[in-house]
C-alpha cells in the first residue's frame, strides 16, 4: 500500500499543474509584424505567449495599443500564425529577472541560456526600463579606468564610471578593439552585450573569453542581426539592468555595448511599425532617445559607491561624423574615440585617429605632467597628419615648422607608441611611462 502511495505521489510531483486562471485574448490582426490582439489589455512591455495549431508556443511583446486592441511583436518569426489564435499573459511586466547565477553565463535578449548550460534560477527582479536617479546621486568620475589599450591609457584616459564611444565606420577595427578591452580591462563585473551582430562573431567571442579565471566574473548577452527588432532592443535593455543590479550591490561594473548603432536602427523599425514619421534621415524621434535612455543608466552611484563604466560602439554608416545617430551618441557621451579608415589601410591598428578622439574626464584624472605631454603628442599627431601630402610630394622644407620638425623627428617612436598587437594589452602605469619617454 505504502509503495503504491510513493509511485502516485511521485507521478502527481511529476505532472503539469495548470496554475490559472490565465488571462487570454486572441489575434484578430497581423500587418507586417504588428499583431493586434483583442481581449489582453496588458501594459507595453508585457510578454504573451501565442499558441499554435502544432501545440507549440511564440513569444511576443506588447509594444502599443489602439482600439481597446493590444499591439504586439513577436520576439520571433510569424511562422504558423493563424486568426484567432489564444494569446495568453506570462512573465512579470516590465521587469527581468537578475542575479549572481548569471556570471560565466551566456544568454540571450530573454534570459534564455544559448551555452549549452543548465537554466539560470533567478529570484531577484529589475525594472526593463531601470530605475531612475536624481542628477545629484550621480557620483562624479574621479578613479581612473585602466581599460588595456595603451593609446588610449596614455592619450584619451578613461574613468570609472564613464561613457566612453568608440566610433567608426565598417570593417576599420571596432571588435578587434573591443575584444582587447573586453580582455585586459579592470573591473569587478563585465557585461558583454552583442546586439545585432553576425552570429559567427557571437561564437567566436564566447569561445575566446568564457574560458579561464575572467569567466567568473563575465556575462554575455546575444542576439544576431536575424533576430527581431524588439528583441534586440529588449537585449540592450536587459544588459542595461543587469549592470545596474550589481553596481546595487556596490560593484565596479563594464557594460560593453556592441553596437549602440545597432539597437538605434532595432528602435527605428519598431517606431516605424507603429506609425510614428521618419525625421532625422529616417530615424524617428523615439529612436534617438531610445539611445540617450540606454546610455543614461551607466554612471556612479553615490549612494553605493557601485559604478557602471559604459563602452558603447557607435557605426557611421558610410563614415560619415554626421549620421544622426553618431551625433546624438558624441552629445551624451563623456567621450569618443575615432578610428580612422586611413590609418586601417596603411595597417596601423589600433586605428585611433588621436587627434579627433576626446575624453571628457581626463584633466580631472590624470597629473598636470601627464595632461601637458599628452595634449604635446596629439598635437605632434596633428601636425603630421595635417602635412602628410606636402611632405610625401617633398615640397616640405626643413625648419619651416619647428612643430611638425619635431613631428617628423619622432614619427618612428609615435607610431610605435600608438600601435598595439592584438591580444596583448599594456596596464596603465606602463601606458605613462611609455608616453613620459617619447615626450
Amino acid at each position: 500500500m505504502l509503495a503504491e502511495m510513493q509511485l502516485d505521489l511521485a507521478r502527481m510531483r511529476a505532472a503539469t499543474v495548470d496554475p490559472g486562471p490565465w488571462l487570454e485574448g486572441r489575434v484578430v490582426a497581423c500587418d507586417g509584424g504588428l499583431i493586434e490582439v483583442a481581449g489582453l489589455p496588458l501594459p507595453i512591455g508585457s510578454l504573451g505567449a501565442i499558441e499554435h495549431e502544432s501545440g507549440d508556443q511564440s513569444l511576443a511583446e506588447v509594444i502599443g495599443f489602439r482600439a481597446g486592441h493590444s499591439l504586439m511583436m513577436l520576439l520571433g518569426d510569424t511562422v504558423l500564425l493563424h486568426p484567432e489564435a489564444r494569446v495568453r499573459a506570462c512573465g512579470e511586466p516590465g521587469t527581468v529577472r537578475v542575479g549572481e547565477a548569471l556570471l560565466g553565463r551566456a544568454v540571450d535578449g530573454l534570459g534564455a541560456p544559448i551555452d549549452g548550460g543548465p537554466a539560470l534560477g533567478l529570484a531577484r527582479s529589475w525594472p526593463l526600463a531601470g530605475r531612475r536617479e536624481g542628477a545629484l546621486e550621480r557620483a562624479p568620475v574621479r578613479h581612473v579606468f585602466d581599460c588595456g589599450v595603451r593609446a588610449i591609457n596614455a592619450l584619451t584616459t578613461m574613468g570609472v564610471g564613464q561613457r566612453l564611444g568608440v566610433i567608426a565606420g565598417s570593417g576599420v577595427g571596432k571588435s578587434v578593439l573591443i575584444d582587447t578591452m573586453t580582455a585586459h580591462s579592470e573591473a569587478e563585473v563585465t557585461i558583454v552585450a552583442l546586439i545585432g551582430e553576425r552570429a559567427r562573431e557571437v561564437s567566436d567571442f564566447v569561445a575566446r573569453h568564457m574560458q579561464g579565471p575572467r569567466r567568473g566574473r563575465m556575462i554575455v548577452i546575444a542576439v544576431p542581426a536575424d533576430h527581431a527588432p524588439n528583441l534586440r532592443l529588449r537585449a540592450a535593455q536587459y544588459a542595461a539592468a543587469m549592470a545596474e543590479y550589481f553596481r546595487e550591490q556596490g560593484k565596479r561594473v563594464l557594460l560593453i555595448l556592441d553596437s549602440l548603432t545597432r539597437v538605434a536602427h532595432a528602435a527605428r523599425e519598431l517606431a516605424l511599425v507603429l506609425g510614428e514619421p521618419g525625421a532625422a534621415r529616417g530615424y524617428p524621434p523615439s529612436a534617438l532617445a531610445a539611445i540617450t535612455k540606454l546610455v543614461e543608466r551607466a554612471g556612479n552611484s553615490a549612494r553605493t559607491g557601485g559604478a557602471v563604466t559604459g563602452l558603447y560602439t557607435v557605426l557611421a554608416d558610410g563614415d560619415d561624423a554626421n549620421d544622426p545617430v553618431v551625433d546624438t551618441a558624441r552629445a551624451i557621451l563623456d567621450g569618443h574615440i575615432v578610428l580612422s579608415r586611413d590609418l586601417a589601410q596603411r595597417g596601423h591598428y589600433p586605428a585611433i585617429d588621436v587627434p579627433a578622439s576626446l575624453s571628457r574626464v581626463m584633466d580631472d584624472l590624470v597629473t598636470p605632467e601627464t595632461l601637458e605631454a599628452a595634449r604635446r603628442v596629439r598635437a605632434l599627431i596633428a601636425a603630421r597628419e595635417e602635412n602628410r601630402d606636402l611632405v610625401l610630394m617633398g615640397a616640405y622644407r626643413a625648419g619651416s615648422d619647428p612643430t611638425l620638425d619635431e613631428a617628423l623627428e619622432k614619427a618612428s617612436a609615435i607610431d610605435a607608441f600608438l600601435q598595439q598587437p592584438r591580444g596583448e594589452g599594456v596596464p596603465l602605469p606602463a601606458s605613462l611611462a611609455a608616453l613620459g619617454e617619447l615626450v
